[in-house]
């Protein structure tokens, strides 16, 4: 055992969480001894706001995160757009592996990382959000010896992400986020044992994969081929997590509950584009209809104004199913 300060806390978020991190970074001491890593769920394209936001909303001096930069004590680190941010020994490192819940920078990725590099010095947060990206990264902190903090769900506006992680864990502390800087306080003030043998084999092995060091070959130590395919590749998904997490053979993650979601907008594409096709189709038989009788074929014109009906009915149905899904 080697016994070394908690000063390592990631910060997970999505739907609703700039509001719950400026408060949480508001509440931190101007000389916490401990780096903070932050990824939130944002879109690909373009940069984000938040390092200035937290950089204005606390002491702490928040930067968007530079690959390999050092860790340092009293320093806020924002995950990129369209980059997985993770830790690694004592650096930063940003990361274009596959995508996680259809996410980069992925919850998950950045939680995971920290325990294998950082074993029980690591704290974890989990603030406001949906679905459930980051439960399966605070288990492996939990794992690991780390703390696990959790945005009490009353107090978030997107309860989801601390929901679940309340049903599928014990955590050490669960605050409003105003009051999480305070318990983020005490907890880095903290000596942690930790094991000197290595994270388990599997956390490893989904580490490598975010941090693009591994791709698709021999994926059968994670887990058998299920029956699902990956929203993202269309590749055959392995069942990595008894049914809770999946992952394909180029690496992209699924949880259950973000593969139920990403499969219903596949629904609701493949409803939308089959309705689009039908009335293309339905005008197209109108104009043959309109053709045949101006050149006197009537029969013709019948069967291309009976087709355009029968098309429409069934673009009324997919209408309707569109219109009970929303």
């Amino acid at each position: 055992m080697t016994v070394r300060p908690r000063d390592v806390v990631v910060a997970g978020a999505s739907a609703g969480g700039v509001e719950a991190l400026r408060a949480m970074v508001a509440q931190l001491p101007h000389d916490l001894p401990a780096a903070v890593l932050v990824a939130l769920h944002m879109p690909s394209g373009g940069t984000s706001a938040l390092p200035a936001i937290l950089d204005r909303a606390g002491p702490l001096p928040a930067q968007a995160a530079r690959n390999g930069e050092p860790l340092e004590h009293g320093r806020v680190y924002v995950a990129r757009p369209d980059h997985h941010l993770l830790v690694s020994d004592g650096t930063v490192a940003l990361s274009h592996g596959p995508t996680e819940n259809g996410h980069r920078p992925a919850i998950n990725a950045l939680f995971r990382s920290a325990a294998v590099a950082r074993g029980a010095a690591v704290t974890g947060v989990l603030l406001s959000g949906v679905l459930d990206d980051g439960v399966a990264g605070l288990q492996a902190i939990a794992g690991r010896g780390g703390r696990v903090v959790i945005q009490d769900p009353r107090d978030a506006l997107y309860p989801s992400m601390p929901e679940h992680a309340l049903q599928a864990l014990t955590p050490d502390h669960v605050v409003a986020a105003a009051g999480i800087g305070e318990v983020l306080a005490k907890l880095t003030l903290e000596q942690a044992e930790t094991a000197s043998e290595p994270a388990p084999e599997s956390l490893r092995w989904e580490n490598e994969i975010a941090s693009a060091r591994r791709f698709g070959e021999g994926m059968s130590p994670l887990g058998g081929p299920s029956e699902f395919a990956c929203p993202d590749c269309h590749g055959v998904l392995a069942d990595i997590d008894h049914g809770v997490r999946y992952r394909c053979r180029v690496g992209h993650a699924w949880t259950a509950e973000a593969l139920v979601a990403a499969q219903g907008d596949a629904v609701e594409h493949a409803l939308w584009t089959g309705m689009r096709a039908l009335e293309e189709k339905a005008s197209l038989c109108r104009r043959l209809a309109a053709l045949a009788w101006e050149r006197r074929s009537d029969q013709i014109a019948e069967r291309y104004e009976a087709q355009a009906r029968e098309t429409i009915e069934a673009a009324e149905v997919l209408r309707r199913q569109v219109l009970d899904r929303g």
